[in-house]
């Protein structure tokens, strides 16, 4: 093949896969009419059982959403995060905010599970790890009535990983809703004050999940109670060794592409578990 054949084909194909791509977003935005499929949302991911591979893979689960956010062209900002001592994220949370932020995300909400060889583990052994992630849409704090006698304000020093600090002051913020027990941390301003306004805007969006949880049957699953991080509970399993292979739970969804997965490529399984969900 002449180079001059080369250059304009790999320039079909390119754009075939542009417009491919475009097609598909516009065939995912047409499923997308749930109630608060809409709104921007919150990401958060907490480390399950497995111990320092879990929390690895909390910060490896991390970086996939960074990385697709970041293909999605989402508008989106680091809230927490809670460095494992080891290695790894004990937990984090995300603001992502787009149009159908929550629709696109909604899918990722419940436990993940990674088999492979541990890098901490000497004798190089397989291991299970777990994560947990959780979605949930950002309400406005005027639908919620919460005295501000029911919230306790906490403040420490914003740290990095290994527990050093990178601030000298007190800016990271926690609120906790007493009666509930619902937490918040941001810690991702210089200023205490704007961490505040975020931790207590988490605040209202999971008290509202919580009203509505409780209000309309339809929309219980805005939030994973009574779920745990670990066997028998996943929606998703990423097998690293002795094959490569993750598959959805929910839609039987699965691909060799173990790599590509975990650098963001989502859509596929995104559309597919809409799509299930919306027929």
């Amino acid at each position: 093949m002449e180079p001059e054949e080369e250059s304009f084909q790999k320039s079909l194909e390119s754009n075939f896969r542009l417009f491919d791509a475009k097609l598909k977003d516009v065939e995912i935005r047409s499923f997308l009419n749930g109630k608060y499929d809409a709104r921007d949302c919150y990401l958060s991911l907490s480390s399950g059982a497995g111990g320092v591979d879990a929390m690895d893979w909390t910060e490896i689960l991390f970086h996939m959403y960074i990385s697709f956010l970041k293909k999605k062209q989402f508008v989106f900002s680091v809230l927490s995060m809670s460095h494992g001592s080891e290695a790894g994220l004990k937990s984090a949370t995300i603001q992502v905010k787009g149009d159908y932020a929550y629709g696109f995300l909604k899918s990722e909400k419940g436990v993940h599970r990674l088999v492979r060889i541990s890098p901490f583990d000497a004798n190089h052994r397989r291991h299970t790890s777990f994560s947990m992630v959780e979605v949930i849409p950002i309400f406005s704090e005027e639908i919620v009535n919460v005295d501000e006698k029911d919230l306790r304000i906490d403040t420490f020093n914003a740290s990095g990983h290994g527990g050093q600090n990178v601030q000298k002051n007190d800016t990271a913020v926690r609120v906790v809703h007493i009666p509930t027990g619902i937490t918040a941390t941001c810690q991702s301003e210089r200023s205490q004050m704007q961490n505040k306004a975020y931790a207590i805007q988490v605040i209202y969006s999971k008290l509202m999940a919580k009203v509505e949880e409780n209000r309309l049957e339809e929309i219980n699953d805005l939030r994973l109670k009574g779920i745990s991080a670990e066997w028998g509970n996943q929606i998703r399993s990423y097998v690293m060794q002795p094959y490569t292979m993750v598959k959805d739970a929910r839609t039987n969804y699965e691909t060799a592409n173990v790599e590509g997965v975990l650098a963001g490529d989502l859509e596929d399984m995104i559309w597919e578990y809409i799509g299930t969900v919306s027929s």
